[in-house]
């Protein structure tokens, strides 16, 4: 076994993240494996809309289009890729890699889609197996995103599937790069701290056979590493302190996080547990079709006026419709957008004319006979498809985990051997570490994030009540928010150790249902994780059915966390 660093960086976060980030990282060199990440559940469905057009397609193109321009670069530097691209025909994308014409070895790891619209998330070993066979290229699936960097780390290091905590550790690595520059100050609740985030670099993991390892970017890149973005990232769409995945359960709750110097972040500590005996699935299908109108409210009388087109406006046809007043007007405004609230209605149905332009003609018609000043943001138009996310289980064993290497070898990889049902961890109890202490230790290192015994909600571990200021609570507190299929999740976050015990008293269900009412009737649950001064909030079915549903016009959650930043509350003056 080598105890050499591995490092890998990711070069894409998302399908349409900056195309030139790929050649970035490869230019700027000491790179060993460059991993993309292209999936999502809106992604998956658009391929498989791709694919059910062109059997041929159904993966992401701007991957093929980028080693068209990089592929040549990476072999010269002995840099190999891993991405997830193939999205739902990953044969065809190693097909189309081949016919770029150069001499490489390109892997397909495969069995993921169980029928069409469901695809299981795969673990890392097959990957790991394409690498070791000597693959320079290996395209997947739907694997878990953590999965792009664990795969290489195995291959490196010969780790077993009893390594857990080695595995966890390259786990929480993963999740930090999977999300490409969230990890480097894009998305930063203190972005305006940041000196320089015009167009941050991509993040890298240097890996250790121990599983700990630095996160860091390239030299002269834009952005910043430090413990508050990596923190951001690591808060980013987690459910509770049991982070489960095909090949090992990751304790959130053991993450130890440390500044080892500019731009570089020490994880450490992380411990694993077995996997579940289930693999999730994830099942994406169009539930019909949806339209929308938006009309504009001036002045005085928003409420009335409001009234009034709801009165007039038909709206018995679709089985589903949803009004939403924006108040977006201010009294006495000086400019007349700042005067204006939106009405918007949204229309569901399973027949697309039900839904379609007769209904948003609906809105035209009363033009000169509804309130006054009537005006409207979209023109008629047809129904469109929406897509809805639900998520099912089935054994290790169902999904056909298989690797397909160039001269046509197929190898079987069988599910893990030992494995634990999951049961939820959070509350106060979730974690057996005390908020951390601060250590000088090492050149420019900061609050090392370590382990003891950790307070109690509301068990006189927090500050001494004294004078408090109402204030905004991202002020003090730094918020990332996202999606988890049809929940939402917020992490929640400060940077002093002493503001912590505060931070940890003052987020509870009946806090959040205070100051996020549009909670109200959703299961609520809170995840402490004092490692990481951190708490995490899941609101259930705040997002419906997913994001390609639309149930909110932040169908991604992805501003509400900065909504729940911008609200009010009593803060100790003592905390910073």
């Amino acid at each position: 076994m080598t105890t050499e660093t591995l490092r890998v960086g990711n070069c894409s976060g998302f399908y349409g993240d900056r195309f030139t980030a790929m050649r970035e990282l490869l230019e700027g060199g000491g790179l060993d494996v460059l991993t993309g990440d292209y999936l999502a559940e809106l992604t998956m469905l658009i391929l498989g809309r791709d694919r059910a057009r062109d059997p041929a397609t159904g993966y992401a193109r701007t991957f093929l289009a980028q080693l068209e321009d990089c592929l040549r670069l990476a072999l010269d530097r002995g840099v190999r890729i891993v991405a997830n691209a193939g999205g739902v025909n990953p044969t065809g994308l190693a097909a189309a890699v081949r016919d770029l014409g150069l001499t490489t070895r390109i892997a397909v790891v495969r069995g993921d889609e169980l029928d069409p619209g469901k695809h299981a998330y795969l673990g890392a070993f097959g990957i790991a197996r394409a690498l070791e066979a000597g693959a320079d290229v290996v395209v997947t699936g739907r694997v878990t995103d953590a999965s792009l960097t664990i795969g290489p780390a195995i291959a490196h290091f010969g780790w077993g599937r009893a390594d857990l905590d080695s595995l966890a550790g390259a786990t929480v690595a993963g999740h930090v790069l999977e999300c490409g520059t969230q990890a480097t100050g894009g998305n930063y609740a203190f972005f305006t701290e940041l000196d320089d985030l015009g167009a941050p670099g991509f993040p890298i993991a240097e890996l250790r056979a121990d599983g700990s390892s630095v996160i860091t970017k390239q030299p002269g890149t834009g952005g910043a590493v430090t413990v508050g973005t990596v923190t951001a990232q690591l808060v980013y769409e987690i459910g509770d302190a049991r982070y489960a995945g095909p090949d090992v359960t990751t304790r959130l709750d053991t993450v130890r996080l440390r500044q080892a110097g500019p731009d570089r972040v020490e994880i450490s500590g992380v411990r694993g547990e077995p996997p579940p005996p289930d693999l999730k699935v994830a099942c994406t299908a169009v539930g019909g079709y949806r339209n929308e109108m938006t009309v504009v409210l001036t002045g005085l009388d928003i409420d009335a006026k409001a009234a009034l087109f709801r009165r007039q406006f038909p709206d018995d046809g679709p089985a589903e419709v949803e009004w939403t007043l924006a108040r977006l007007d201010t009294a006495d405004a000086a400019t007349q957008q700042q005067a204006s609230a939106l009405l918007t209605v949204v229309a569901r149905h399973a027949d697309p004319k039900v839904v379609g332009r007769a209904f948003t003609n609906a809105a035209v018609e009363l033009a000169l006979a509804s309130y006054p000043g009537f005006f409207s943001t979209t023109p008629p138009g047809d129904a469109r498809p929406y897509g809805v996310f639900t998520a099912e289980y089935v054994p290790q064993s169902v999904p056909a985990h298989e690797v397909v290497l160039d001269d046509g070898t197929v190898t079987r990889i069988g599910p893990p051997t030992v494995t634990r049902p999951l049961e939820p961890l959070h509350g106060p109890a979730a974690s057996p570490v005390s908020p951390p202490v601060e250590s000088s230790a090492g050149t420019g290192s900061g609050p090392v994030r370590g382990a003891g015994s950790g307070p109690e909600r509301g068990a006189g571990s927090g500050p001494e009540r004294g004078a408090t200021v109402r204030r905004a609570l991202g002020t003090v507190v730094g918020a990332r928010s996202g999606d988890k299929g049809g929940d939402a999740n917020i992490g929640l976050w400060v940077r002093d150790v002493s503001a912590y015990p505060w931070l940890e008293n003052l987020i509870c269900e009946e806090t959040v249902r205070e100051l996020l009412p549009e909670t109200a009737g959703l299961a609520i649950r809170i995840t402490r994780l004092p490692n990481l001064l951190a708490v995490n909030v899941v609101i259930e079915g705040l997002l419906g059915a997913g994001v390609a549903y639309n149930a909110r016009f932040d169908p991604q959650a992805k501003g509400l966390g900065e909504w729940l930043r911008s609200r009010h509350v009593e803060i100790p003056v003592e905390v910073r």
